[in-house]
């Protein structure tokens, strides 16, 4: 049996959501924007195109899921979807809630602003709103 690991720069970077049946599910710790990301649990992942292709599909299915809970969540105004993957190679995928009043508006959100920690209840309040939305959006489904 093998294992999945998790790039030791994306998990000291957010915390866990949830596991849905490809990805893990993480919330950055970057209060500035509701930010997730999914990783899917596969060894030696670096892009879409090294998934099967039942996979990729799983992927695009558990993208849409997040970012309906991420936009119910958070009322975002847009949503941004990208696997850029330039720092740390491991297939990850960004879905970030984007808001016209955000430090980076319209523009990208690296680099703009140092990460803003969240107040620990808050991100705990957040991360169980998420896990509810996907646990109602998986049974829905």
């Amino acid at each position: 049996m093998t294992f999945f690991n998790l790039n030791p720069r994306l998990e000291g970077d957010s915390y866990f959501i949830a596991d849905l049946p490809l990805c893990a599910v993480r919330l950055m710790k970057d209060a500035n924007y509701p930010w997730l990301l999914l990783v899917p649990r596969k060894i030696d992942m670096v892009e879409l195109i090294d998934l099967e292709e039942d996979d990729q599909l799983q992927l695009m299915r558990e993208i849409a899921q997040a970012s309906r809970a991420l936009r119910s969540v958070t009322d975002a105004e847009k949503l941004n979807v990208g696997a850029l993957g330039n720092q740390v190679s491991q297939l990850h995928v960004h879905v970030i809630a984007r808001f016209r009043d955000d430090i980076a508006w319209p523009g990208p959100v690296w680099g703009v602003a140092p990460p803003l920690h969240y107040d620990p209840e808050k991100a705990e309040t957040l991360i169980e709103q998420l896990r509810d939305m996907l646990s109602s959006d998986a049974d829905a489904a």
